[in-house]
């Protein structure tokens, strides 16, 4: 264990001297107050460490005390539902423990040491097993069961596994190996900047249904899929955000809040435990981890959370889990490594950002992935990424949104005009996109006309786009009947399609059938009546018609009805364009 010295305190950089045994990534405890710090430079005996705490009040000649082991979490029973900070402190243990005001160097365990947990094994005495093989489980909260692995590079045969009541550091287990005996418990601990292996990747060819029709349908992203939310202020992001972890084919959701406003994070804390989980009926709280990071928390701190974030969602995809990882905003940690890098003094890349920014958001998002978990039976699970992006007035040609670009396959963009409109999502369609090919999913899984009636969905919103600027020179009457009715297509796919209302009690959430049914709507009353076009109708008529009120307030139909009500609106249409053709005859 390396002790030394301070020598120079700057701001949450403290550079120790005397640390000629310690390693890159240690954890270290400053001073007498013990603050918790890690090693990211060392030249000869002098060690730069960043401290996730604040320093003031530390001087030149303090002790520095290294751990020997790399910033590590603590995996088990006890996760779900806990509250922590950037670097996996339990916020209201802390809280418990000290007051209302957090103090420095508090050390207490991530997860409680004293509550008993209900083991059950799943495997029996004499039982061959290797890393990853689930030996036992527990039922952490009502929805939840954690599947109690044998830890990475261990194997062997199980000596002795009883069922029963223990906390988290007590023995349920002996290994017999060939390195002799170890004793298992139900505390895994990882470093935090190593990903977890994995026996295979999988391709991305499934969907995570999100329930969000703009996403589903238009810019859909893959189990297993990484996506970038970036906008202005106001755009809605954070909504976003809270619908995919509401609606999200996920069974476990890590928020990470690294770094965004103490109210902003506020708003999550007190409403996640009220939101309900929809299909359990639950508060959302028995499936969710949160990370509170807020931005008066030091800026070290910011960048570790996205560690210990996604450390711990990819402990829940290893039991074969779809986990869905939101992080609230990837900017506020470029900021810390732009800050940290400053204080290393070293050369500074575009807008100040270091040079190794793209690679570092990499090394992120390629954690995420649909994988084949290591252990026999191996098990089949999806670490969904999806990282907000706070550009500065919403410009994203900053090196932080272009370097996200570059690695992430789905793009959201939202846009501050549609905001104001109060169109949400605010998710613009003409700049968003989706790499992702999911199409032949859908295709088999929802309609075989899925694919065929989202291109034309698009190329009625793009042809809108070119028809507006047509109508901003010469106006509205210069455009033929034909092109109208393109243009009114397109305002109900923007209207009654696109627009959704995240806190309607039905419209909040559209399966994909129902998803199907209401592109066929569109489509089909767009072909009808293009055909009754060309039979003389007049436009006029066709854009006052009932029908489209109905077509309108189809997204509000519940689900158990909405087979009946799409057949009632086909029959009504044939009959309203029956009449008005009469009508023209006439």
């Amino acid at each position: 264990m390396s002790k030394g010295t301070i020598k120079k305190v700057a701001g949450p950089l403290v550079v120790a001297q005397g640390m000629r045994d310690a390693n890159m990534f240690d954890v270290v405890r400053v001073s007498g107050q013990r603050l918790i710090g890690e090693i990211i430079e060392i030249h000869g005996d002098l060690a730069s460490i960043q401290v996730y705490e604040e320093t003031s009040g530390l001087g030149p000649g303090e002790p520095v005390e290294s751990t020997g082991a790399p910033l590590s979490v603590e995996l088990g029973p006890g996760l779900i539902g806990s509250i922590f900070d950037g670097i996996q402190r339990p916020l209201e243990d802390i809280m418990e423990a000290t007051g209302t005001n957090l103090t420095r160097g508090v050390e207490i365990p991530s997860l409680k040491r004293d509550k008993l947990w209900h083991f059950v094994p799943a495997v029996s005495d004499g039982a061959e097993v290797e890393a990853g093989d689930v030996i036992g489980t527990v039922a952490e909260t009502e929805i939840v069961v954690q599947k109690i692995m044998v830890p990475h590079g261990m194997k062997g045969r199980i000596r002795s596994i009883s069922e029963g009541d223990y906390r988290v550091d007590d023995t349920i287990a002996i290994l017999d190996g060939a390195d002799g005996s170890k004793e298992l418990t139900m505390l895994q601990k990882w470093p935090v900047r190593v990903g977890r292996p994995y026996k295979q990747k999988l391709s991305p060819d499934k969907p995570l249904v999100t329930g969000q029709r703009v996403i589903d349908t238009l810019f859909p992203i893959a189990k297993g899929g990484v996506a970038a939310v970036p906008g202005p202020f106001g755009s809605g992001k954070t909504v976003v955000q809270h619908q995919l972890a509401k609606w999200a084919e996920a069974d476990i959701v890590v928020y990470i809040g690294c770094g965004e406003r103490g109210n902003e994070m506020t708003d999550v804390l007190n409403e996640f435990p009220e939101l309900k989980d929809p299909k359990t009926g639950k508060s959302l709280m028995e499936r969710t981890v949160l990370i509170a990071n807020t931005s008066d928390m030091p800026v070290a701190a910011r960048e570790a959370s996205i560690y210990v974030g996604i450390t711990i969602a990819e402990y829940f995809r290893d039991m074969g889990y779809s986990v869905a990882l939101m992080a609230d905003s990837t900017s506020r940690w470029a900021e810390a490594l732009r800050e940290m890098s400053g204080r290393l003094e070293e050369m500074p890349g575009e807008e100040g950002y270091p040079a190794y920014l793209a690679s570092r958001l990499a090394q992120f998002y390629e954690r995420a992935g649909r994988v084949i978990s290591l252990g026999k039976e191996g098990r089949e699970g999806a670490l969904s990424a999806i990282g907000a992006v706070s550009p500065p007035g919403g410009d994203i040609s900053e090196p932080v949104s272009q370097a996200t670009l570059r690695i992430v396959k789905v793009f959201w963009g939202l846009d501050a005009n549609l905001a104001y409109r109060r169109h949400f999502p605010a998710i613009n369609w003409l700049t968003s996109y989706s790499l992702y090919s999911l199409g032949k999913w859908f295709n088999e899984n929802v309609n075989e006309r899925w694919q065929e009636l989202r291109t034309r969905m698009m190329r009625l919103l793009n042809d809108e786009a070119e028809l507006d600027e047509i109508v901003k020179l010469v106006g509205m009457d210069a455009l033929s009947a034909p092109d109208r009715l393109k243009l009114e297509a397109a305002r109900s796919i923007r209207e009654d399609y696109l627009h959704q209302d995240a806190f309607h009690e039905v419209d909040t959430y559209t399966d994909p059938h129902k998803q199907y049914l209401m592109m066929e709507l569109v489509i089909h009353f767009y072909d009808m009546a293009l055909g009754y076009l060309e039979k003389g109708a007049s436009i006029e008529d066709i854009v006052k018609m009932p029908i489209r009120e109905k077509i309108g307030r189809f997204k509000y139909i519940e689900q158990a009805k909405v087979d009946q009500e799409f057949e009632e609106i086909l029959r009504s249409l044939n009959i309203e364009l029956n009449h008005l053709l009469n009508k023209e005859e006439a």
